[in-house]
């Protein structure tokens, strides 16, 4: 599995990079049998150490977790365990999905775009309706059945997903309600 282990405006000790090599590694390939690569940010806000962890799997899946403690070991481990808890958790999930699909996700590429929000609305009438672009991404709009779709938006903690329906043409969107229930949105 690769590894992509950094910090924002911190630095990170080689010791770290090692606790974190062996214990995501150790965790991970309990439940995952084809970990691709494994990307782990560090950061620091005020006295709290953050950790942010996403492991790609060849399926095409993505699990991420998230954790804070005032130690970036524990920021770490504790991440760690949220991570081997959703695996585990999906486990049964993953391999059920998986036994049928010979080949992994079919990927499309797309362009994503981040839009400045109007702070100041209530005050002024925007100049014009177009909105301002902050930034400009490629992404990847995988291909899947609803029951794929559902599992990758919980394992990676997204609110929403757009993803391709296998054997249609068109997008489709899982989007977790305020009820708690999940969405699907199919325009076909």
């Amino acid at each position: 599995m690769r590894y992509q282990i950094s910090g924002k405006q911190i630095d990170i000790g080689d010791a770290l990079r090692t606790h974190v090599r062996t214990e995501l590694d150790e965790a991970v390939s309990k439940y995952a049998e084809r970990p691709t690569d494994a990307m782990v940010v560090f950061s620091k806000t005020g006295h709290e150490f953050a950790c942010e962890a996403t492991v790609h799997l060849s399926t095409g899946l993505n699990a991420s977790a998230k954790a804070k403690a005032t130690e970036i070991y524990a920021a770490f481990d504790s991440c760690c365990e949220k991570m081997e808890k959703q695996l585990r958790r999906y486990k049964r999930r993953l391999k059920d999905h998986h036994k049928e699909r010979a080949e992994p996700v079919e990927l499309l590429g797309a362009s994503s775009y981040i839009l400045a929000s109007d702070s100041d609305s209530d005050a002024q009438e925007p100049d014009t309706l177009q909105p301002m672009i902050i930034a400009e991404m490629q992404t990847k709009v995988p291909t899947l059945s609803v029951g794929e779709a559902v599992m990758q938006m919980e394992l990676s903690g997204d609110p929403v997903l757009l993803f391709r329906k296998e054997g249609q043409e068109g997008m489709n969107v899982v989007y977790r309600r305020e009820d708690g229930n999940i969405g699907w949105i199919d325009p076909s």
